[in-house]
């Protein structure tokens, strides 16, 4: 595919993409529950209007882009204290999905299995090009860090959930979870509904 056409299609995707700051600013106050309408499919005959629920995260800082060195993980708690709320930061030297930075290589994970609950602590790996969490100790799970989390073999039928981040000068910031964290039902554990 040439360039140009590269070009065209990713500015018709990104038509119906949202940025992680216009979703915390169309979320209103942190910890707030709020409905904002979306198109889906947008310029496409399935076109359609939908409501969705969102929820604002608490912005937190966890790390310097300047401190970071390839490979070796940060851990952090996000989006609370509760339960399986241990997250890891990775500076991947490889670009991956929702990665930021200059090279678009650090990325933040939930470090808790989405099958059974298994502890990932410690279960990053980089080989050749593969960034990778697993395997859990459970039941042999692992995720692709460079496709946003997907199970990659293993008894876990969903994602890991992405902590996205917020890169302000040389401070990253997380500022929400794609994803539902292992063993609950709202992310937030104090959630206000507005």
């Amino acid at each position: 595919m040439s360039t140009t056409k590269r070009s065209a299609s990713s500015k018709g995707h990104n038509r119906c993409m949202m940025s992680r700051r216009d979703f915390l600013l169309y979320s209103g106050a942190a910890t707030a529950v709020s409905i904002i309408p979306l198109t889906l499919f947008a310029g496409t005959s399935s076109e359609t209007e939908v409501d969705a629920r969102v929820v604002g995260y608490q912005r937190k800082k966890i790390a310097q882009l300047s401190n970071l060195k390839n490979h070796e993980p940060v851990y952090f708690q996000y989006p609370d204290d509760g339960p399986n709320s241990v997250a890891m930061l990775v500076k991947a030297d490889i670009e991956c999905g929702g990665g930021i930075g200059t090279t678009k290589d650090v990325i933040a994970f939930s470090m808790t299995c989405t099958h059974q609950g298994g502890p990932l602590t410690g279960a990053y790996k980089a080989q050749g090009e593969h960034r990778i969490v697993g395997q859990c100790p459970f039941h042999l799970s692992t995720f692709d860090l460079r496709r946003h989390g997907i199970m990659v073999s293993g008894q876990a039928f969903e994602s890991l959930p992405q902590v996205l981040l917020e890169l302000d000068g040389d401070d990253i910031y997380a500022v929400g979870v794609m994803g539902l964290i292992f063993g609950r039902v709202e992310n937030l554990i104090d959630v206000e509904v507005s």
